[in-house]
């Protein structure tokens, strides 16, 4: 059920406050553009200055917007294993179809502590639970031994988003989980090698601006056509790096607001981009024929 082009949707806001109207306008302008699934909440929905009534908000109301017409997986993540657990659990009982939980950021576990840490949540849930990788926030990276572990003792331990760009790590999560398990990547750069390894899909910054293309991207290599896979590959990879010349999320929600999609607004310490990136980010959006 979850598979193919899952994207990371960001959070609009609106003199300070989410937007409800705009957020939205942004899962119909998905669910119209052939998108696979969503996941509000994460990385580039601006999770760490979400407050917890406003996460369970914006959660409840995705799952509500959708309307079961494609899978919602939530980030529910967090360095407490109590609010993980709590933010789980809310997501499986307002209908989400599984729940994207990061490695414990900043107290920089040990791999026990790790496994003993997402055993706990998958413990005290039914949803299925997506683990979700990518070092270069959390300062520690789940090992493949560990998620093979937690694969093999945690049944609704399904899959997970794995965002350090290599494909060789995600190689060895295949090698020890086995091909049924769900492996998505977190780096938009590789969405198409990673599934030439037996990668299910990718859950995707880039799907914010360009939705189309980087769900036909899957799906053309689901039918078979990898030459028409390898072009989309090839006609994102521009705009793939325009969407990261800053922090994420800061150029996909500049290049929303360009496109007129939402307003150029951040939570500190998230910042308006620097006027030399912005100009590079609209020649990018311009070239791609996105304004």
């Amino acid at each position: 059920m979850i598979h193919g082009s899952i994207v990371a949707i960001v959070t609009p806001f609106k003199n300070g406050s989410i937007d409800e109207n705009a957020l939205k306008d942004l899962i119909e302008f998905q669910i119209e553009n052939g998108t696979h699934g969503i996941v509000p909440c994460g990385t580039t929905g601006e999770s760490p200055t979400l407050s917890h009534e406003e996460h369970e908000y914006v959660i409840e109301l995705t799952v509500k917007a959708v309307k079961k017409r494609i899978p919602v997986v939530p980030g529910t993540g967090s360095n407490s294993t109590e609010e993980a657990i709590r933010l789980t659990k809310f997501a499986g009982k307002v209908g989400a179809d599984a729940a994207l939980s990061i490695v414990p950021y900043y107290n920089k576990p040990t791999q026990e502590g790790l496994y003993l840490h997402f055993k706990q949540i998958a413990s005290q849930v039914k949803i299925p639970i997506i683990l979700y990788n990518v070092p270069g926030r959390t300062g520690v990276s789940i090992t493949p031994e560990t998620i093979a572990r937690l694969a093999k003792d945690c049944k609704n331990i399904i899959g997970v988003k794995e965002a350090t760009g290599s494909v060789q790590l995600a190689s060895k999560i295949l090698y020890l989980c086995g091909m049924d398990f769900l492996v998505l990547s977190g780096e938009d750069a590789i969405n198409f090698p990673l599934l030439t390894i037996g990668g299910k899909g990718f859950i995707t910054v880039t799907a914010n601006v360009a939705p189309r293309d980087v769900a036909e991207l899957y799906n053309s290599y689901a039918r078979g056509e990898l030459n028409q896979a390898r072009e989309l590959h090839y006609k994102l990879h521009p705009l793939n790096e325009a969407m990261f010349i800053e922090t994420n999320p800061i150029p996909v929600k500049v290049a929303l607001s360009i496109m007129g999609k939402v307003r150029n607004e951040f939570r500190l310490p998230l910042c308006p981009m620097a006027p030399g990136n912005f100009e590079k980010l609209k020649i990018a959006l311009k070239e791609y024929g996105l304004i």
